[in-house]
């Protein structure tokens, strides 16, 4: 992880409320701080969710969740953003199989 450079008077603001026991560490704080810049900045929120869903590190579901948005939206807002979702369709045979396995078929 790369080590945070922050002014000196930002990182003594930070000592008082952790001192004061705003705070139970930095990280705590940085957690909340981080938070709340995204839920204040709605943009952030949304690009971050689809970076991580394009990087494969969370699910299309959750990612709609953290974006606020219901699936169906979500996949919206990335098709405006000129985001095409690949998904891979299972041949013929693989569903007929799983049809006849669960005794649709």
């Amino acid at each position: 992880m790369e080590a945070l450079d922050i002014s000196e008077n930002i990182n003594e603001e930070v000592d008082i409320l952790v001192k004061r026991g705003y705070y139970a560490s930095k990280s705590d704080l940085l957690r909340d701080a981080f938070r709340t810049l995204l839920n204040t900045k709605t943009e952030l929120k949304i690009s971050l969710s689809i970076e991580l869903y394009l990087a494969g590190k969370i699910s299309m579901g959750r990612a709609a969740e953290l974006s606020g948005f219901t699936t169906i939206e979500f996949k919206e807002v990335m098709a405006a953003r000129g985001i095409v979702r690949e998904t891979e369709g299972k041949s013929a045979l693989e569903m007929d199989a799983k049809l006849k396995k669960i005794g649709i078929i």
